[in-house]
């Protein structure tokens, strides 16, 4: 490919999600490290700013590094509007955004395509529900989490039937639909996959907390205290979980890159949870370490992202006003 540093390049971070100081984070460090790789011409924007969309439809942007979380930056929505300006963006476009960021429509495509996923319950505001009947059918522990949330706003471990009614309460205040998932008891790894049609996936890390999940405290703490490449499971149960990622990767129709979920169990099975379609950006985050284990630093890996995105920008028309 080209020298892709001529390119003028709009970072898109911040909005109006619970996620909003994480993108500006990721966004911040992103633009740092695409001038560390050579970029010249690097802006940086926050969607929530009224003079947004003049600035991205009026300023003659090659390619937008998407470095957004959360709803209408991670969902579909900024996607859509960078589609009908016709500017190539990083990450997945409009279908694979949204599915992946809908939980419970991303476990159908994960048992659709043979990816395990443990068994759910999906409740919606305003509907009544069963604590016995949701036990019986997840069993205990379980994971209470809203359908479309990220950054582990919203979610909340239970072990007690008598603690649902109230983490139940909680997932809705962040979306109308929750989800009331099994527990799976094992070892958390996370594996990020990078490509657009030719996909490969990086090393896989574990993930060790003292927390109940691998929440917000952890997910920003420094990574050497909690991040373990490789993992300490099976060589076989490690490559399973890469192929199983690479699999969701396709079956969801993601671009650029993903980073999906495990939990694995003690036979050595891994369940996926969630693919992320915006991974964190940030040299702390999960992402970039796996990269920069396989000799790829921060700022190469966000060359690799723009060069994928004006990959996958190439094979889609140019709007025009002509």
């Amino acid at each position: 490919m080209a020298d892709v540093t001529n390119c003028k390049v709009a970072v898109l971070c911040g909005g109006w999600s619970d996620e909003r100081e994480v993108s500006l984070t990721s966004g911040r460090a992103s633009a740092q490290a695409l001038l560390e790789a050579g970029f010249a011409k690097v802006d940086t924007y926050d969607i929530a700013d009224r003079e947004f969309v003049h600035a991205i439809a009026d300023g003659g942007y090659d390619v937008a590094f998407v470095a957004l979380h959360g709803r209408y930056g991670e969902d579909g929505c900024v996607q859509g509007f960078l589609e009908l300006l016709g500017i190539p963006y990083t990450c997945s476009g409009v279908l694979a955004s949204a599915l992946a960021t809908d939980k419970a429509m991303a476990k159908d495509i994960y048992r659709e395509h043979g990816i395990p996923t443990p068994k759910e319950v999906c409740l919606y505001k305003g509907e009544g529900y069963d604590v016995v009947d949701l036990v019986g059918r997840v069993g205990l522990p379980a994971f209470v989490k809203p359908v479309s949330s990220g950054s582990s706003y919203g979610i909340t471990r239970v072990t007690e039937a008598s603690e649902l009614p109230a983490a139940i309460e909680e997932a809705f205040h962040f979306d109308t639909r929750v989800l009331v998932e099994a527990a799976v008891v094992g070892t958390e790894i996370t594996v990020p996959v990078l490509g657009n049609e030719d996909v490969r996936a990086l090393e896989a890390i574990e993930v060790r907390y003292d927390t109940d999940f691998y929440d917000l405290s952890v997910k920003y703490d420094d990574p050497s205290k909690h991040h373990v490449i490789p993992p300490e499971l099976p060589a076989d149960v490690v490559e399973r979980a890469k192929e199983l990622a690479c699999m969701a990767h396709r079956a969801l129709g993601c671009s650029g890159t993903s980073r999906s979920d495990f939990m694995v169990d003690a036979d050595g099975v891994p369940y996926i949870i969630e693919t992320n379609v915006i991974p964190g950006m940030t040299p702390r985050s999960l992402l970039p370490d796996a990269a920069s284990r396989a000799g790829m630093g921060f700022p190469q890996l966000c060359r690799k992202l723009v060069e994928l995105a004006l990959e996958r920008g190439s094979r889609t028309t140019k709007r025009t006003n002509d």
